[in-house]
């Protein structure tokens, strides 16, 4: 009965968004209000993610029954948003209840079942490990349409669509589809694998891919700390996050970031304080030139703020997992050409034979035509020699592959020695317990 009359109110009371290109000289701004519930944060982000929109700024209120948000967004090129028939798309929706779920537009990476096969890979991370399940889907007559690859802290995780190269149809054969799994463990387990390497099919519905990266990696405990060893690798201090707990009283508990900022940040963030089952009870997001600083209000869904030391550990290396994930780590390359089988294959063997080692990868194939991107590091996870990039992209074709953006020489964020607490002021009145703090 509960239920059924939370959905009637929700009926009731369906989301109100506002538009407004006046009210900020450099930023569209939307306003959300909307009967609260859990997880709707996560949905509104994922919505404006989907959108391709950069989230400069934003202020979270969802204490009691209603939800009140609002975002400063601005597209691509840093520009207001402008266009009508975007502007339509986005409040559309925005206010449809049933436009909450996930989006089935490529930049998410969901299409219908029958289209494709989606797997999902899990494994430790080594050099060359992505050109070797490439093989062996060539070799299996797979075909792989579209893939997005992370790899963070010696794990590695993909979901990959895939396709016989046959026919153009998923592969739906349960032996076929047990020969593929066998294969792929056997690679991704590699010889000393002290973790269990799996293979799966996708749950069914329709689920965003980057979500399901989050929660692989979460369920596969990557955010616990591991040094490789004999690995000296580049790592620069001063671009990792830094995250901060405290516990307000008995009330909430205040949870801080301050990284370098990048696309999808907040998506990522609030993905995984959903996934641990958490809510944001009030919150505020605010981007400068490079850096990014979040402060989130929470509670566990059973009421009740962080309480421990372990569980206090736990968010902020859940966190800084979360931001560090899809860190654009290294040189990014994009490649662009006309899609063929065994395309990627061929790719990822180039930069095997030439020592890169792929951190992150998206791969793209719309209308025959594939856009993939490669972050690379050389084997110890340092910058690459020029010389070797450009041996690659002569040996591809320097109009196929372009290096696009070299993170290791973008400048730094600078540093900041305190840290401000944006909603201080709410509750200037109570006394402040600093728990424990994590950098």
């Amino acid at each position: 009965m509960d239920d059924e009359y939370a959905k009637l109110i929700r009926r009731l009371n369906p989301p109100r968004v506002v538009i407004d290109n006046d009210a900020c000289d450099d930023a569209t701004v939307i306003q959300v209000d909307s009967v609260n519930k859990h997880g709707i944060l996560l949905k509104v982000v994922q919505v404006l993610t989907d959108m391709n929109l950069v989230i400069t700024k934003a202020y979270i209120s969802s204490d009691g029954e209603w939800f009140m948000d609002v975002f400063n967004v601005v597209d691509q090129d840093g520009k207001k948003i402008r266009d009508k028939e975007v502007m339509d798309y986005i409040q559309r929706r925005l206010e449809s209840n049933a436009s909450f779920a996930p989006s089935l537009r490529g930049s998410v990476g969901v299409m219908p079942s029958e289209e494709h096969t989606a797997i999902e890979l899990t494994g430790t991370d080594r050099p060359g490990l992505l050109s070797e399940v490439c093989a062996v889907l060539t070799d299996l007559h797979c075909n792989v349409v579209n893939a997005e690859i992370w790899t963070h802290n010696t794990r590695a995780a993909a979901v990959v669509h895939v396709t016989d190269d046959s026919t153009g149809c998923a592969i739906n054969d349960p032996k076929r589809l047990e020969t593929i799994r066998e294969l792929l463990c056997n690679v991704l387990r590699g010889n000393d694998d002290s973790k269990t390497a799996t293979m799966t099919l996708s749950p069914p519905g329709v689920t965003s891919r980057e979500r399901r990266l989050h929660q692989i990696m979460f369920a596969d405990r990557d955010y616990e700390r591991v040094e490789r060893a004999g690995f000296t690798r580049f790592d620069d201090k001063s671009s990792r996050p830094h995250v901060t707990v405290l516990n307000i009283e008995r009330d909430y508990t205040v949870v801080s970031m301050r990284s370098k900022d990048r696309p999808k940040l907040l998506f990522d963030i609030v993905c995984t304080l959903t996934d641990m089952e958490y809510v944001v009870f009030h919150g505020m997001v605010s981007t400068g030139r490079m850096e990014a600083y979040q402060e989130f209000y929470i509670r566990h869904v059973d009421g009740l703020p962080v309480s421990s030391d372990a569980e206090r550990e736990r968010v902020v290396q859940c966190l800084e997992a979360a931001i560090e994930r899809r860190a654009s780590e290294g040189l990014e390359l994009e490649l662009c050409t006309e899609d063929r089988v065994g395309l990627l294959s061929d790719i990822t063997r180039i930069f095997r034979e030439n020592s890169l080692c792929i951190k992150r990868a998206e791969i793209l194939t719309k209308g025959g035509k594939a856009k993939d991107k490669f972050y690379v590091t050389d084997v110890t996870g340092n910058p690459v020699d020029p010389k070797i990039i450009d041996s690659i992209c002569r040996q591809i074709g320097h109009a196929k592959l372009q290096v696009k953006h070299n993170s290791v020489l973008s400048p730094k964020p600078p540093r900041e020695t305190t840290m401000g607490y944006i909603f201080g002021n709410l509750f200037k009145a109570r006394t402040f317990k600093l728990i424990r703090s994590y950098s």
